[in-house]
């Protein structure tokens, strides 16, 4: 019942320009120590600062459906998560942490169409969306499409060159890609 009344509540507010998540001006420098830093201590505590920055609303309730919806997906209770995210993301289109939630979600339903072209607006408001760039190459490697993987990990490093798994990801592309042309 409280999520119904959460859903309408945030129905009828108005969908404004507010402070958006990626536009946060915390986020430079600590993308710069994604760029910069060796350290992993120093990495962990960007990512995770960042990823609570994309979290982010100006409206309370906004964020608290959004808390609803991650832990809904989390539960596997995926047609309630997918309830709340497209209606954050009606209501919300500029707020690109529940695009990639729903690109998540897609993700795990099996709708890699969906799950792309929900990362691709991600992607379109926040570039840097290391998240979603990972989650890019993965659909892709699902697909069997490891050029455009290969691409979505060459973009992640760019962004976040100390991530281990855009290493690895991208290692294991390489790979297959050769020995598909072999």
């Amino acid at each position: 019942m409280r999520l119904i009344s959460l859903l309408l509540g945030v129905v009828v507010l108005m969908p404004g320009q507010s402070r958006a998540d990626q536009t946060d001006t915390r986020l430079d420098p600590l993308f710069t120590n994604l760029l910069v830093s060796g350290d992993l201590s120093t990495i962990r505590a960007a990512e995770n600062q960042i990823w609570e920055i994309w979290l982010q609303h100006a409206n309370s309730d906004v964020e608290q459906l959004m808390q609803m919806g991650i832990q809904r997906l989390n539960f596997q209770r995926y047609s309630d998560a997918l309830l709340i995210f497209n209606q954050i993301i009606e209501n919300f289109p500029d707020y690109a942490e529940a695009w990639n939630k729903r690109a998540t979600l897609h993700y795990l339903l099996g709708n890699l169409d969906k799950s792309i072209a929900d990362i691709e607006q991600t992607l379109e408001l926040e570039p840097r969306h290391f998240g979603a760039l990972s989650g890019l190459g993965l659909v892709y490697i699902q697909r069997d499409e490891l050029s455009k993987a290969r691409q979505a990990f060459e973009n992640l490093i760019d962004v976040h060159p100390n991530s281990p798994n855009a290493q690895q990801n991208l290692e294991s592309v390489v790979e297959s890609l050769r020995l598909n042309v072999i």
